[in-house]
């Protein structure tokens, strides 16, 4: 356990996702932990961990300077990952507007390092065989999502800072998580549409999966360990849907998808799904930029954070195993019989 006990960690987004994993692995090494939250929402995954919550809104910087003083650390985890609509005036409100009131705040509290939670997005992707890499331009413009959009200019803002002002801060970008206090759920939902047999098939592509708590560990890690101003893509595995599905059914103990379905076959249901959506002012299941995705292959090499972070890589099939039992104890799945 760090000893750190007289250090003090501001974590925006604190009850999120990555958020809830990331105050759990500071507590875990003995730091004092204080979050910032959304205004008026109940913290639930924070209930009974000795966090300080502080309520105020990541757009408005006398908020988050407020939040941030006295502390000797500040990890932003806090953004928005709405895929729908495709783009809004509040996604580049909270992720890029929100990520400049956390720099102010850096710097006008002089934290002694800020971890600014990017996405591997924001770089290049490949194969198997030549993954993408923190060398790799971006490349998800052509998908036209505001999400990826907004988090990409989050990132050259950190950059620019870390350049003209000094801001001592480093970048780490995860891929694709899994694992336990996914309330919304937001990655879990492929894990559940599994278990309960909702899935038809699988496509083409593929992506790289991580263990959450491997994420919120290097983001730990990157308070003392790497160097600012530099980036590291927080992934592990990389594996086709057919192959990531697979895993899935052996897990929780189904028969996995097995048709495959064709390219164009997706991308036609996400046409469709996009214009019903526009018509009916409601998020379709899947619209047209994520079927796109699903085709391609999204894989990513996590050898520099390995490497300079420390970064763990726990077998994904332990990750679907903590987030099928978070779901299961949680009450987002009927299981009878478990073992």
């Amino acid at each position: 356990m760090n000893q750190n006990t007289n250090e003090r960690v501001l974590v925006t987004g604190g009850d999120g996702f990555l958020g809830t994993n990331i105050v759990r692995e500071l507590l875990s090494r003995g730091y004092q932990v204080r979050a910032l939250t959304e205004p008026g929402r109940d913290p639930a995954t924070l209930r009974d961990l000795p966090v300080e919550c502080i309520g105020g809104d990541i757009r408005e910087t006398a908020a988050v300077v407020k939040a941030a003083e006295g502390c000797d650390y500040l990890i932003h985890t806090a953004a928005s990952t709405n895929i729908w609509p495709a783009r809004s005036k509040l996604l580049y409100e909270i992720n890029v507007e929100g990520t400049l009131s956390v720099i102010r705040a850096a710097l006008a509290v002089s934290v002694k390092r800020l971890v600014h939670i990017g996405s591997a997005n924001t770089f290049g992707f490949g194969t198997k065989e030549a993954p993408g890499d923190e060398s790799k331009p971006y490349a998800c413009s052509i998908y036209g999502l505001g999400y990826m959009d907004t988090k990409y200019e989050a990132h050259q803002r950190v950059l620019e800072a870390v350049s003209r002002n000094g801001l001592p801060a480093v970048i780490v970008a995860p891929t694709f998580m899994l694992g336990p206090y996914d309330t919304k759920p937001g990655s879990g939902r492929m894990i559940l549409a599994i278990a309960r047999g909702e899935v038809p098939g699988y496509t083409s592509g593929g992506r790289c999966f991580l263990y959450v708590k491997d994420a919120a560990a290097g983001a730990v890690n990157a308070l003392v360990k790497g160097s600012a101003g530099e980036s590291y893509i927080l992934g592990n595995e990389n594996l086709t849907y057919h192959e990531f599905f697979d895993l899935v059914a052996r897990v929780v103990g189904v028969k996995p998808p097995r048709r495959r379905i064709p390219a164009a076959l997706s991308r036609a249901v996400g046409f469709l799904g996009s214009a019903a959506g526009i018509l009916t002012r409601s998020e379709p299941k899947i619209s047209l930029p994520m079927a796109r995705i699903s085709t391609e292959y999204h894989f990513y090499s996590a050898a520099k954070a390995v490497r300079e972070l420390g970064l763990p890589q726990t077998p994904v099939e332990q990750a679907v195993r903590a987030a099928y039992d978070w779901f299961c104890e949680n009450g987002y799945l009927e299981v009878t019989g478990r073992t």
